[in-house]
């Protein structure tokens, strides 16, 4: 390929960004052109008088915008293109369709040519009726984009000027470059010759150039043979580009576009006899209908004979080029402008042609040029038209300025119209009405009556500002009424007068009152007098508003051009909320010239307004925050908006994501800002998240505030990030590979690097294994996860092994995915001396259909392939690991290992070591000391976030568990950072009943130590995210102050007892909650870790929970606790809302004739958690063991807990849980052991049956007469919103309920035990906070999900977060079949884990990559069967495709009381599973072996 073809093909090489509604098209332009890329933009011209300050120096660009003409009452708009007429940039105008395509590559064409910018527009309403034309071809392409003329503007400017800035630049040509010849053709970049511009051709010779009706008729008029002088002379130096210059250089793009299609253009077309002695201009007119027009008159019409001129070429307007092509009979041209919009008497085309008719232009005086203001025509009215415009131009005193047409109504064009605010946005709309109610003015809003003002006019801030600023005088106006109707003896009391005073005073002292503005109006309604009466008029101005102005992102493009400025220089007590909503992105990151002004850093800097950055998917608390004291701020506020999305209808999970990201990389910090006053001598500062940006910082050091922040908060200064990028991300890469191989220095042997890609250790695990077997053999062996290898080094390696797992959809794992797309991208990379050899790891039923096969170990495959293609040389094949061998991967890799060996040439190496074993979990639990490891240790290294991997295993016992926050992963890695690590920690809450105290100390510990939120689990009890290393202990302290604990709330431990909310009996349940406690604490670990390690005091005195003194033994458990965890729940017929069926131990109460509590049914053996395509592991139900009374319900559940002890498999994890014990053993064997250690026997189990195991929902009165109401909890998510504030409101319930909470196992609230005199205050606070609202549908009431992304380590899919719109995209099928009040449960999780009780659901979703999921169906309605697969790894269409089918049918064709899971079995979709270990036999997909 030559240079020329090169620069051809990058010609077609584009990048399209979409740019929405608010912002500026035009701004996004200045980046690629400044990087040295031609750019266009495609764009309404209501977009353009906005634009004007940086139009001029976009003009100095090559950059083509094409304007699409915004259309109103059946009338473009052209006066948006005249009033930027002298912006310094060429245009160019379209009639029809074929001439858009072709001025558009002439638009194109030229801009390459002259530098400098081209503008096309064209009214798209002028289109309707052409016909449609063919893509324009290829060979025109290339022949007119010249690709030399291009790549000598692809080079960069080398400027760091802001887009706002003028750099100087301006388009140039060299002084010779259009002193051509016109014998001499000149050779395009192409290699074509472009042809010599003619300028004889008439346009009776040029076939039609539109499908449609163009301007041009038949016409013996020709052009003027030499119009530009052409001479020879010596090369010149280069100069600005000149009018002249660019109309050389169109008729040269012409006239090889007449050559190459036969479609000719002229600056401008006159068609009509070469003697007419009148003519009609129209610029904007349907100057095609007008040309048939005229071309059809009849000899009585006034315009017979007469001519037609149009413009193609509006600008540069070279008015010696029009004079010269109309005949020199023309005395009287008549000028149609389809301007609405007119600023001077005279049109602006009127004014160009008087100027290019003038005697200078070769013109002899008298020439009459008449203007008219075109309206609408109707095509059957032109003729009538017509014959007015030239009865008046022919007329001995014409009349200026007349309307031709229907004048156009007044009222804002369709493009000027803004839409409904984006519904994302109005999550802070909701904020403000919310907190500000009434007392809200919001000037700018979306849909304001204004009479006479277009919406985008009252939506611009400046006429918000404007607006606002009107009300301030009105209510100062109205301040002063009141002052003197105070003086006067108008009322007909003196009562309102001293109210009037006190108002008044109030005002001055800025207090206001509503209290006192009430009693003002008040007493005016009573005085009745008319004085009373006018003030009344204006009775709203006696309450203080809160005034708003609303913007957009685009504000933050150019202060210049917003309300920002004059805001904060009037001083006025106005508060501005400015919307961001442009997300945190890589490419937006690295874009300098793009970056928006940091509006907050600016009004800061101004000093005299309150400012705050806030975001309400970070801290919907700050955000409360921020606007209340925006609004107590005596003077100017600012308070940015962050809500990232890229379409109006983004999911709100990717804006939290986005906005995660951006806040802690600092992008986007959250903090208030006071400026200095009178009372406050220095300004203050209050950081809301841990990072701030450089910016920011060099302010805070300038105000002296830094010092400050530090000085509170010493641990600020390491939250302060750093300057990184990808110099520094390579630069950590360098030192720690070459600080690998110093280390490495002394040893001898081969070199062996050994690569990895891991997500989920396993492959790590091999590659550090095979690392050290290889020093071992005496290889000087180094290993690194494959992104943090520097990947110049590949070509120097002489033995390079690389291990990689499968991720996703036959994806590279996380910390080999730049690395994979580095050597999959790479041109230049040489390993022709590079040995290599690759092992994956996958498996091959994880994908069971056919077609996606190709995912199973692709990422090793395709790796293995490009090293070929690369050059490298194999040592081996492929080695396949495969999850479905007998030992798994391990059956591959030990395969492959040896060959590897032999290939190096050190397979028989004598006297190697003998390896020890891998840790395993009971190894860490021996050598724990009674669970506290270096637990303590790791609390007090402030280095990292984390804590050591053994202690992360023990954390588990004492109810905590590490993660990183999964949204945050890959940016942190781009930024070089650690994961955003933060910890989970679940409390330990005895059958789900807490006290109103302690749900407000919960509250208080989620706000103030973790993310705001709080998750009701699965299991009945509190859980916490977000709580970083350092608020561990404060956290914990504190659930210990609320008489809670979280120790063995996870673990190898009995956990959490779960206990049925049953508000219909509340004695009974009372009863029954007590056996949930007796067995909790008769099962509680002893160990005194947790006390020494979380409570101690400050003079290191153990502090107890309650009970007697704790020491070191374990009398139940021993050293190594249990095998694997143990779950216990108790169910309440008739419903078994805590699946009983899913648990180590289910426990079934059994009342007595009475109503007391009797006895229990004992299930043991349930469990969910399986491995995906790992046929040995599966969910199982419990098996009946039999009935025990209530006073040996613990020790039997002791019993079956020491059985599982001694007997559960400890060398398999995946194999440890009681299920399998049990099945290993057999339900009657292992039933005896337990007989045998109790010393009793079961007695047979007690009649019982479970209607349902969803919650009740409403109000319920229980036997003794008290209330309780269960609430809709979606997922058990606690949290405020803007549309709903569950968190706050639970809160305030809590400071004055007399009750309980009962948690239950569906992840819902009980409101317990309501006396029947608070019943009308608790109604009315729930309604309050819309927590009375359970009117959803009875599909989303029975659903649950486990937490997933983003900070489950597990997860596979999203489940918390997608649940409820995938319920929502299902719940129009629902109501059309009438289903909405009826009961189908469904579940999700986020892997096979099974934390949401999937496997008994009716329909069953678990994660087995992102966006896929298994689905299973028939799992029976009361929690007693278990269901089956029916399709796997399917996304959200295919879920969809399923389920609305299925749905219909089930409405249609059910049996009275079917439910869902059972139709499905009787229909034959799928087959019951009837116990666990046939949960994998008969299911609906059938896995298909490989090939």
């Amino acid at each position: 390929m030559n240079h020329e073809d090169e620069h051809d093909e990058d010609l077609h090489r584009m990048n399209l960004q979409v740019i929405r509604q608010n912002a500026d098209p035009l701004l996004s332009l200045f980046k690629p052109l400044r990087a040295g890329k031609l750019a266009s933009a495609t764009t309404s011209s209501s977009v353009l008088l906005h634009a004007i300050p940086h139009l001029y120096k976009l003009a100095q660009y090559p950059v083509v915008i094409h304007v699409s003409l915004d259309n109103g009452d059946q009338q473009s708009e052209y006066s948006d293109i005249t009033s930027i007429r002298q912006c310094g940039f060429s245009f160019i105008h379209s009639e029809t369709l074929q001439e858009a395509q072709d001025l558009a590559l002439t638009a194109h064409a030229l801009a390459i040519k002259s530098g400098k910018g081209v503008i096309h527009f064209f009214d798209p309403t002028k289109f309707s009726d052409d016909k449609s034309i063919g893509r324009e071809q290829q060979s025109v392409v290339s022949l007119l984009l010249d690709a030399n003329a291009a790549y000598r503007h692809q080079q960069p400017t080398g400027t760091d000027a802001p887009i706002y800035a003028d750099t100087g630049r301006y388009a140039t040509i060299k002084g010779d470059e259009m002193l051509q010849s016109p014998a001499r053709p000149h050779s395009g970049g192409n290699g074509h010759a472009l042809p010599l511009v003619n300028l004889q051709t008439t346009s009776a010779s040029i076939p039609d150039a539109s499908s449609s009706e163009s301007s041009r008729r038949e016409s013996d008029s020709e052009p003027p043979s030499d119009i530009t002088s052409i001479s020879s002379t010596p090369s010149l130096p280069s100069r600005p580009v000149s009018s002249d210059d660019i109309y050389q250089m169109v008729q040269n793009i012409w006239s090889q576009l007449y050559q190459e299609v036969g479609r000719q253009y002229k600056a401008f077309e006159y068609t009509g006899p070469k003697d007419a002695t009148s003519a009609l201009f129209a610029f904007g007119a349907d100057a095609g209908h007008l040309g048939e027009e005229m071309g059809a008159a009849s000899s009585v019409d006034t315009y017979a004979g007469a001519g037609l001129i149009t413009v193609r070429l509006y600008r540069p307007w070279i008015g010696s080029v029009l004079s010269q092509y109309l005949p020199h009979s023309i005395r009287k041209i008549a000028v149609l402008e389809q301007i609405r919009r007119r600023t001077t008497k005279w049109g602006p085309i009127l004014l160009d042609i008087l100027t290019s008719m003038n005697p200078g232009n070769g013109r002899n005086g008298g020439l009459a040029i008449i203007g008219y203001q075109l309206g609408y025509l109707e095509r059957s009215t032109m003729r009538q038209a017509l014959n007015g415009v030239f009865s008046n131009l022919l007329a001995d005193r014409p009349v200026q300025n007349l309307e031709v047409g229907l004048r156009p109504e007044v009222r804002a064009s369709a493009s000027n119209e803004l839409s409904e605010q984006p519904q994302l946005e109005n999550a802070y709309m909701k904020i403000l009405q919310h907190l500000f109610g009434s007392r809200l003015a919001l000037a700018d809003r979306i849909g304001a009556n204004n009479a006479g003002v277009s919406s985008r006019t009252t939506s611009t801030p400046e006429f918000g500002l404007g607006s606002l600023m009107a009300r301030k005088e009105h209510q100062r106006r109205f301040v002063k009424e009141v002052e003197q109707a105070a003086k006067s003896r108008d009322f007909t009391t003196d009562v309102p007068r001293e109210w009037m005073s006190r108002w008044a005073l109030d005002v001055h002292e800025n207090q206001w009152s509503d209290t006192v503005a009430k009693e003002a109006i008040a007493r005016l309604v009573t005085d009745g007098s008319s004085l009373s009466r006018s003030l009344l008029k204006s009775q709203g101005l006696f309450y203080k508003e809160s005034s708003w102005l609303i913007g957009s992102d685009a504000w933050a493009y150019d202060l210049g051009n917003s309300g920002v400025h004059s805001l904060l220089a009037s001083g006025e007590n106005i508060n501005m909320l400015i919307i961001d909503s442009q997300p945190y992105s890589e490419a937006a990151a690295a874009d300098s010239q793009r970056r928006k002004k940091d509006i907050g850093l600016y009004a800061m800097n101004f000093g005299n307004a309150y400012v705050a950055s806030t975001a309400v998917y970070s801290s919907y608390t700050q955000v409360l925050e921020a606007m209340l004291e925006a609004d107590k701020f005596d003077g100017p506020s600012v308070v940015l908006a962050y809500l990232p999305y890229n379409k109006e209808s983004e999911s709100p999970v990717t804006v939290l994501q986005e906005t995660k990201k951006a806040v802690d990389l600092g992008y986007w910090p959250l903090y208030r800002w006071h400026p200095a006053t009178d009372d406050q001598s220095e300004p203050n500062f209050q950081l809301d998240s841990e990072r701030i940006k450089r910016e920011l910082e060099d302010f805070l050091k300038r105000d002296n505030q830094l010092t400050q922040l530090m000085k509170r908060q010493p641990e600020f200064a390491a939250n302060l990030p750093g300057s990184y990028g990808s110099e520094v991300r390579d630069l950590q890469k360098r030192k720690a590979k070459d600080a690998y191989e110093k280390l490495l220095e002394g040893l001898y042997g081969a070199p062996l690097t050994v690569l990895f890609a891991s997500d989920n250790g396993n492959a790590e695990s091999l590659a550090k294994r095979l690392a050290s077997r290889g020093r071992a053999r005496g290889l000087k062996s180094t290993v690194f996860a494959m992104d943090e290898y520097p990947l110049e080094d590949l070509p120097s390696e002489e033995n390079v092994v690389m291990i990689t797992s499968t991720a996703g959809q036959g994806e590279f794992p996380q910390n080999g995915r730049s690395f994979w797309e580095t050597v999959k991208n790479s041109t230049d990379l040489d390993l022709a001396t590079v040995n290599f050899s690759v092992f994956a790891l996958g498996d091959s039923h994880y994908w069971p259909r056919k077609e996606d096969r190709i995912y199973y170990n692709k990422p090793g495959k395709d790796l293995n392939n490009r090293i070929l293609a690369l050059g490298g040389k194999p040592m081996t094949d492929t080695g396949l690991g495969d999850d479905q061998d007998p030992d798994a991967y391990q059956t591959g890799y030990s395969e492959w290992e040896p060959k590897l060996w032999q290939a190096l040439g050190v397979a028989n190496v004598e006297g190697l070591p003998e390896e020890p074993p891998p840790i395993t979990n009971e190894d860490i639990k021996a050598d724990s000391n009674y669970l506290r490891g270096t637990i303590a240790e790791g609390l007090e290294d402030t280095s990292t976030g984390a804590i050591a991997a053994s202690d992360q295993q023990l954390t588990k016992f004492h109810g905590t568990y590490m993660q990183d926050d999964r949204d945050l992963r890959d940016e942190r890695k781009a930024q070089g950072l650690e994961p955003a690590y933060a910890f989970m920690i679940r409390c330990r809450l005895n059958g789900g009943v807490a006290t109103p105290s302690q749900w407000e100390q919960m509250d208080d510990i989620a706000t103030n130590l973790g993310n705001k939120t709080m998750k009701l689990t699965t299991r009945q009890t509190f859980q916490f995210h977000g709580v970083v290393k350092g608020k561990l202990r404060p956290a914990m302290q504190g659930i210990n102050k609320a008489l809670m604990t979280t120790l063995a709330a996870c673990g190898d431990v009995n956990r959490n007892v779960m206990c049925s909310a049953l508000p219909q009996k509340s004695q009974f349940h009372a009863e029954v909650h007590s056996i949930s406690k007796r067995i909790s604490d008769h099962l509680l670990p002893s160990t005194s870790a947790y006390h020494e390690i979380w409570l101690q005091d400050a003079n290191d005195k153990k502090t107890q929970v309650a009970g007697d003194a704790i020491v070191d033994q374990e009398p139940l458990y021993g050293p190594v606790y249990l095998p694997r965890k143990f779950k216990i729940t108790i169910a309440i017929p008739p419903h078994n809302d805590t699946d009983v069926y899913a648990h180590d131990i289910g426990l079934i109460a059994i009342a007595d004739a009475h109503g007391h509590l009797q006895g229990f049914n004992v299930l043991a053996g349930g469990g969910m958690g399986v491995t995906h395509n790992n046929k040995k592991t599966y969910p199982r139900t419990g098996s009946h063991l039999g009935y025990c009374p209530v006073d040996q319900t613990h020790i039997v559940c002791e019993k079956v807990m020491l059985v599982q002890k001694d007997h559960g498999d400890r060398t398999n994890r995946k194999h440890a849980r009681l299920k399998y014990t049990m099945d290993d053993m057999g339900v009657d064997v292992f039933k005896g052991k337990v007989e045998e250690l109790w010393g009793r026997s079961f007695e047979a189990s007690k009649p019982f049956h479970f209607d349902s195991n969803i919650d009740t929902f409403g109000w319920q009165t229980d036997e003794t007469g008290k209330h309780h109401f269960t609430m809709f909890i979606e997922n058990g998510r606690i949290e405020d919103t803007a549309d709903f504030p569950m968190k706050t409101g639970l809160r305030e319930i809590a400071k004055v309920h007399k009750g309980e909470f009962r948690l239950t196992g569906n992840q819902h609230l009980v409101l317990s035990d309501v006396p029947e005199e608070d019943l009308a205050s608790m109604k009315e606070m729930l309604a309050k906070y819309k927590l009375d609202n359970t009117s959803f549908s009875g599909l989303r009431l029975s659903s649950s999900a486990c937490v997933a992304f983003p900070t489950c380590g597990l997860a596979m899919a999203e489940s918390e977060r997608y649940l409820p719109l995938l319920i929502t995209k299902l719940e129009g099928v629902i109501e059309e079949s009438g289903l909405r009040h009826d009961s189908i449960v469904m579940r999700v999780t986020g892997c096979p884990n099974g934390c949401a009780r999937p496997w008994l659901a009716e329909i069953g979703l678990v994660g087995k990559s992102y966006g896929a999921y298994n689905m299973y169906l028939g799992g029976g309605y009361h929690g007693q069967r278990l269901n089956k697969l029916y399709r796997s790894s399917i996304m959200e269409e295919e879920i969809l495709e399923i389920l609305k089918p299925a749905i219909k049918q089930y409405a249609l064709e059910r049996k009275d009381g079917e439910r869902f899971g059972d139709f499905v079995i009787r229909k034959g979709m799928i087959k019951p599973t009837t116990e666990g270990k046939t949960f994998h036999d008969d299911v609906a997909e059938l896995e298909e072996d490989d090939e």
